[in-house]
């Protein structure tokens, strides 16, 4: 950032050095540059430490150094965080304050580390030095991105996104860095994204691997099978980044909340609910990662095996759905659709490795199961009056969540009734600038239908769905121009959050998400290779089964 002021122009760079360039010793860090572009500008840095989201004022004090100079460390409990910097501080007010001069040519460093307050403190780092290796990470590390498209700065972009959104040290992913940006300005509409849903397995898995990083996609794969592990029944859709079950919610009654949105909350109570679609994006996740020849995993194997098992005994059940609605339970018809594909993936592994197929009539079983379940999401969840696949069994509501029909092979794009429910969707769940509702959250009476207050948004996501959509069903052109204004929500940093409010024009819910990323990268692939072009820019053995898949 740059700031003109009458005594001259001063740049502030801020970066995070990632963990690699420290290997074992790493630590969190923020490091703040302030850089004199022209004149003198006197400047003051403020800094106010509070643990515990707030509500700890630690104790904060200098630490003189052998070597001359010193360290101000904030201490509370199992934290620190120790400023350094090349200015002289002074504590007022519970605040840690710096006032300097900086001119042309001139720079000035201030850093921020998190350590552990039993260890030794962290070694001051060498900002310059610092700076220098992260722009070289990030260059190499974007350097490796194999798509050379019309969009590969939208694509590099969300790549480092989610590279940045990834916890090293055991490669999960969280949605988001953030709990409780809103949805709804001023409503209740607030969620913790800072864990990691298996629902973002798969399409994660193929972002990454059809863009050249097969290493990350091999550390996502052992993060997924560590976190699930165990009994089938006990799958849970989110975990903490090393894979923790226990996310319980809360609300931090002592905090105002984003522009006065509360209530804000920590640990996701969506943790414990049934949501049958994760169990086909798990098992979608495992099959993109043998098709594409990633190392073997035999737990991967039996893993996707059990699921299945627990599926052909559930797959009946209602559940919450994909929109974690805290509502009551329904048939959502993209939970039926992703509990299919759980069966069809399953069923093309052993086709390919029948020495893996169980004993016992399983493969034939399952052929028969995955044929029932796609019967009865065709009688139940298909309204022939309107010619569109509804929300839930029963229901007339629409639901973005449709979309992905033709996307994971569950009728090929060109079925009147895929054509049909994307059209239903452009009418009824559209914003005027062709962005897509997640699904109506009023009924025609006005009341709430998930069990929650307020509005929300265009959904990112859906809104990169549609451009997919369109483009499969040929109408590339509309498809080029949503995407195109989809690009154009992105900020100055090339970042999407949650939600878009089509009202107020801004972007709204946590900030940046994954689930807005990931598919910006898919529908750009998609668009600069259509058709069988597309298929055939995929990995060895991915095209040809998505080929298959869209001749269902």
């Amino acid at each position: 950032q740059e700031w003109d002021t009458q005594g001259g122009t001063v740049r502030v760079i801020d970066f995070m050095p990632p963990r690699p360039l420290a290997g074992k010793d790493a630590v969190p860090q923020v490091i703040r540059i302030v850089e004199g572009v022209a004149g003198t500008v006197r400047m003051r840095s403020a800094v106010r430490m509070r643990f515990s989201y707030g509500r700890v004022v630690p104790w904060v004090h200098r630490v003189e150094q052998a070597e001359g100079g010193h360290r101000t460390v904030a201490v509370a409990g199992p934290d620190s965080v120790w400023l350094d910097g090349e200015a002289e501080t002074y504590g007022r007010d519970l605040t840690t304050y710096a006032d300097f001069t900086v001119g042309a040519g001139e720079r000035i460093a201030f850093a921020l580390t998190w350590q552990a307050s039993h260890l030794d403190p962290p070694k001051a780092p060498d900002a310059e030095e610092m700076l220098d290796a992260t722009a070289d990470f990030w260059h190499d590390w974007a350097g490796q991105c194999t798509y050379q498209g019309p969009y590969r700065e939208a694509v590099i972009r969300s790549l480092i996104t989610l590279k940045a959104l990834t916890y090293a040290p055991t490669g999960g992913i969280v949605a988001a860095p953030t709990t409780s940006l809103p949805e709804d300005i001023g409503g209740e509409r607030n969620w913790d994204y800072r864990y990691t849903w298996l629902r973002d397995a798969a399409i994660t898995l193929s972002s990454l691997l059809r863009t050249g990083y097969r290493e990350e996609a091999r550390a996502w794969r052992e993060w997924l099978l560590r976190a699930v592990a165990g009994d089938p029944e006990n799958l849970q859709i989110m975990y903490g980044i090393a894979g923790e079950r226990e996310l319980t919610e809360s609300s931090l009654d002592w905090l105002p909340g984003y522009e006065g949105s509360q209530p804000v909350r920590v640990g996701n109570g969506a943790a414990g609910q049934l949501q049958l679609d994760v169990y086909g994006e798990v098992v979608e996740a495992l099959h993109l990662a043998h098709m594409t020849g990633l190392v073997r995993n035999d737990h991967a194997h039996h893993l996707q095996l059990r699921l299945i098992e627990y599926l052909e005994e559930h797959w009946q059940e209602p559940d919450e759905g994909i929109w974690e609605v805290r509502g009551p339970r329904r048939h959502f018809v993209h939970s039926k659709v992703m509990a299919w594909v759980a069966v069809d993936r399953t069923i093309k592994l052993l086709e390919q490795t029948p020495e893996d197929a169980p004993e016992g009539g399983h493969l034939e079983r399952w052929r028969e199961l995955r044929d029932t379940i796609h019967r009865d999401v065709c009688d139940k969840g298909y309204d022939p009056e309107r010619n569109t696949f509804t929300q839930y069994y029963g229901g007339r509501e629409l639901d973005a969540s449709l979309l992905l029909i033709p996307q994971v092979g569950f009728l090929p794009p060109d079925d009147k009734r895929v054509i049909g429910t994307i059209e239903a969707i452009q009418r009824e769940l559209s914003t005027e600038d062709g962005f897509v509702l997640r699904y109506p959250t009023h009924d025609e009476t006005g009341n709430n239908v998930d069990g929650l207050s307020g509005h929300e948004g265009a959904f990112l996501a859906c809104s990169f769905w549609l451009a997919d959509d369109l483009a499969m069903i040929g109408r590339v052109q509309e498809a080029r121009e949503l995407f195109d204004r989809l690009l154009a929500l992105r900020n100055d940093l090339g970042l999407l959050a949650e939600e878009w409010d089509p009202r107020e024009k801004r972007q709204v819910g946590n900030f940046p998400q994954a689930f807005s990323h990931v598919p910006l990268i898919d529908t750009a692939l998609r668009l600069t290779a259509c058709g069988a072009a597309y298929l055939s820019a995929q990995p060895d053995g991915l095209a040809a089964d998505r080929a298959e898949q869209a001749t269902v």
